[in-house]
């Protein structure tokens, strides 16, 4: 038995995570967003997927609107 025939790529590379803030797992290439250029290793995928991203990103854009109690002026 060869060593290359029990082990591939795909045995080496890790294909799901955990995100961090929902706690479910999910794929890795396709439900994370990739944070650092190069080559694609585990290191360079973020810790919370893409939902959970944008839901914290329009959640704390909604929270720190600049008009968001903008009246008209009382001249």
């Amino acid at each position: 038995m060869d060593f290359e025939e029990e082990f591939e790529l795909e045995h080496l590379l890790f294909k799901e995570r955990r995100c961090r803030s929902c706690g479910i797992k999910k794929d890795l290439s396709t439900d994370f967003y990739k944070i650092r250029k190069g080559r694609p290793t585990v290191s360079s995928y973020s810790y919370e997927c893409k939902e959970c991203t944008k839901k914290r990103v329009i959640l704390s854009r909604m929270t720190t609107a600049i008009f968001d109690r903008w009246e008209y002026p009382d001249w």
